[in-house]
């Protein structure tokens, strides 16, 4: 029985864990928080219910197969809900838009007419085409990419002329509609990157298109549920989970990992090591300096990195039947205030917001008679110098004041009864993210799939990471794909 050690418990090194246990591995993780999930985890304020990060589920048949090939179905541990409409998008105050998925499509097709008539045609030609990228891309997401050699594999040569990775996702949304609120319906996606659809790389228009064509769904609980039902699944097969287990460093043999060193000064020993963590957080903290030359702290500072986000948690005694699940609110001038983001500024009083209203579709989040809200703004990251511990409160006003009145939330004030604020400050110091860049390194051209830190990380042996620092890259259904990609390459290495 080969051992395997496993930092931290979010949903890559989870996905890694089940998939190595049901191989008959012994798989240990440590996780330093108290319960599993890292951004996938639960936030519990008096009676109120919250996820910490994610919110959409999307393509759901990633964790399935997952779940699937350890021999469990999804579904006998959690709850599904398929969400329509998937949102309300408001572009203005005569502007609202409450897109279906591709299950409810004449219904899609109406509501295309009604805010943006003439379009509907442009919407089926989307589907049509990148129904097929993304045929050309979806095996290229599954498979590592170690060397520059990987790309003369045969799935990447096919997918070559439909990556359109030299122009954006707006660009490529052009190519369907005219309208500008259509294409921004179909490409504020890029924020689920961390990205300006102005600079994110065509190739994830795949996000939109896995969005509409499959629909997204709500987990009863929130999607915390997913890691603790992975966790459970994972416990079922003999895997150990260690909680309030803080790895203090990486243990190496020359540049071969052997183990972990806890914060208790306790050493623990393994084939293979997983790194299961935000990735430039963990090289500065767990690998010593004179290992990691290629990814120094000056070699860090100089990569790209995602937005931050504004997070507020509020639990109130009043639900808003009114909106459905989710809500997307633009600024008046949507490109300027992802510009500013872009270029480390302050978002000033233009911004965007989304606010998540889940009480609508599930009562478990909350006493009877009261709701959660979930409301992200998304920021430029910590490189910005902004100075969040005295802007903090103002801007939390600025946020709530525009939830109430522009995303119709009205007296939302009143009815506060438990409040948590999380800033980029507070994601960097205090959730161990690196400059508070939620969604991890940027996805720009240079830093995607052999140019982004390895899933057998290069330079060393047996070490490995899996998460939204590796290929192919952040958001949820991404990182499963990570761990089951790392499972996948050190059963092979066992099996040589």
């Amino acid at each position: 029985m080969k051992e395997i050690i496993i930092i931290g418990a979010g949903p890559g090194g989870l996905s890694a864990a089940m998939l190595l246990a049901h191989k008959n591995n012994k798989v240990r993780i440590f996780e330093k928080n108290p319960c599993v999930g890292g951004r996938n985890s639960e936030v519990s304020l008096g009676k109120y219910s919250f996820d910490l990060g994610p919110t959409f589920f999307l393509m759901k048949q990633i964790l399935e197969e997952i779940f699937s090939e350890t021999g469990r179905n999804l579904e006998d541990y959690v709850q599904l809900i398929h969400l329509n409409p998937m949102y309300r998008l408001k572009f203005s105050e005569d502007r609202v838009f409450f897109p279906r998925d591709y299950t409810n499509k004449e219904d899609m097709i109406s509501e295309i007419e009604r805010v943006y008539p003439g379009s509907s045609e442009g919407y089926l030609k989307y589907i049509e085409k990148e129904e097929i990228r993304f045929s050309k891309l979806e095996p290229c997401l599954k498979v590592p990419y170690n060397s520059y050699f990987d790309y003369l594999k045969p799935n990447f040569l096919k997918a070559i002329p439909y990556l359109d990775a030299f122009s954006s996702v707006h660009d490529v949304m052009g190519h369907y509609y005219s309208s500008e609120e259509l294409k921004l319906a179909f490409t504020f996606q890029a924020k689920y990157i961390g990205m300006s659809p102005w600079v994110a790389p065509g190739t994830f228009t795949m996000i939109s298109y896995l969005e509409h064509r499959f629909g997204i769904c709500h987990v009863v609980g929130g999607l915390n549920k997913l890691s603790s039902a992975m966790a459970k699944a994972f416990q079922e097969m003999g895997g150990e989970v260690n909680l309030n287990s803080e790895v203090k460093k990486i243990l190496f043999k020359g540049k071969e990992a052997v183990g972990i060193e806890l914060k208790d000064g306790s050493k623990h020993y393994a084939d293979k090591v997983i790194i299961n963590a935000d990735f430039a957080m963990a090289m500065r903290e767990l690998v010593p300096d004179e290992l990691r030359s290629k990814y120094s702290d000056a070699k860090l500072l100089k990569k790209k990195y995602s937005c931050s986000t504004f997070m507020i948690y509020l639990g109130l005694d009043k639900i808003y039947n009114e909106h459905p699940h989710h809500n997307i609110i633009f600024a008046d001038d949507y490109k300027k205030n992802v510009d500013n983001i872009n270029d480390l500024k302050d978002v000033g009083t233009d911004f965007s917001f989304y606010v998540q209203n889940p009480s609508v579709t599930d009562s478990t989040l909350a006493p009877e008679g009261h709701s959660v809200l979930y409301i992200l703004v998304p920021v430029a990251n910590n490189k910005s110098n902004l100075d969040w511990k005295n802007k903090q409160d103002s801007f939390k006003d600025s946020v709530l004041e525009k939830v109430e009145k522009i995303g119709e939330f009205h007296d939302l004030r009143e009815h506060i009864k438990e409040i948590k604020i999380i800033t980029p400050h507070d994601w960097e110091e205090e959730h161990g993210i690196f400059l508070g860049a939620t969604f991890n390194l940027a996805h720009n051209l240079g830093q995607m799939l052999a140019m982004r830190p390895h899933n057998r990380l290069e330079g060393y042996k047996n070490l490995y990471i899996v998460g939204g620092g590796t290929h192919p890259g952040s958001g949820l259904p991404t990182i499963y794909e990570s761990g089951r990609i790392a499972a996948k390459l050190i059963e092979e290495e066992f099996d040589e």
